[in-house]
């Protein structure tokens, strides 16, 4: 492996590691649990595990530490998917998009095998380019990360047939999380997505979005190349920005209307955003998702 792509793999490891860290320590209480309902068995403790959950009982029998684990703590199968398409390279500052969303699969994956639920990935463009098996060990992080280190997005995005080939090969229900700048038509995007629902899944959708892409403050004549086979314009963007502001905002209402419609669960990233942000809407998604099937 290069040596730029085991730095990547170490950098990639210490933020998600620091991020995941700093987010559940500024928790009250572990985001998963709290909301358990019905005692299944009992697992080893880990360090890191809330000691208020070890049953003191079984250790003053066996001398042993054991961490009490409910129905909803098992079983829960995630597939993150990374977009790597050749229009994730854009970046206005020093992170590009892919760069964002790698850090935020990595992000994610530490804190579900820190759960030790399991977790696969796939990064694709027209194809899926390369995945991971599911996995639940603290070992499969680094499956993960030496993946993510060595891609370079390029190509285009076939959004649907990515979308359908992950809904055919993932035969048990569980989460799928697509983590993407969506520049792709809407109506491809949501017959993979609607497949993915048909077949039981829960889906998860991190649009992310550089912020100038949001923002459009671009100053003076400027050259934009296209990517993804784009072609490239020379203008003044300020006589652009109303009508390209006016164009995104539309096309993101669309993207959450449709979303809603499909009980898909939608938010838009900036990359300037802390990764702890997402963190915590993801877990909000699943405490909720938690709550609606006990009912």
């Amino acid at each position: 492996m290069p040596p730029e792509a085991i730095s990547r793999i170490s950098r990639l490891e210490i933020q998600a590691r620091q991020v995941v860290e700093g987010f559940l320590s500024g928790q009250h209480r572990s985001p998963y649990f709290g909301q358990s309902i019905e005692f299944v068995q009992h697992r080893e403790y880990v360090p890191g595990d809330d000691i208020r959950r070890v049953d003191w009982k079984v250790w003053s029998k066996t001398d042993k530490y054991y961490i009490k684990q409910y129905e909803e703590e098992t079983n829960l199968r995630t597939s993150i998917l990374v977009d790597a398409s050749e229009s994730m390279q854009f970046g206005s500052g020093d992170t590009t998009k892919f760069d964002y969303a790698s850090t935020v699969a990595a992000a994610l994956t530490y804190l579900l095998l820190r759960q030790q639920d399991a977790v696969s990935l796939s990064v694709f463009d027209e194809d899926i380019r390369t995945r991971t098996p599911s996995r639940s060990q603290q070992t499969h992080l680094g499956a993960i990360l030496s993946v993510l280190a060595v891609q370079n997005p390029s190509q285009k995005t076939d959004m649907s047939r990515i979308l359908r080939s992950v809904a055919d090969e993932k035969s048990q229900r569980g989460m799928v999380v697509v983590i993407s700048d969506l520049f792709v038509p809407p109506d491809d995007l949501f017959k993979g997505l609607r497949m993915l629902r048909k077949r039981g899944h829960d889906v998860l959708l991190f649009h992310i979005l550089d912020d100038q892409e949001l923002d459009f403050d671009f100053a003076g004549t400027t050259r934009f190349e296209g990517l993804e086979e784009t072609g490239s314009l020379t203008c003044d963007p300020k006589s652009l920005r109303e009508g390209y502001q006016s164009a995104l905002q539309a096309f993101l209402e669309e993207l959450r209307t449709r979303c809603a419609r499909n009980v898909i669960d939608y938010q838009t990233i900036r990359t300037s955003e802390p990764i702890d942000a997402v963190l915590r809407h993801y877990m909000n998604h699943r405490v909720g998702l938690r709550g609606s099937l006990r009912q």
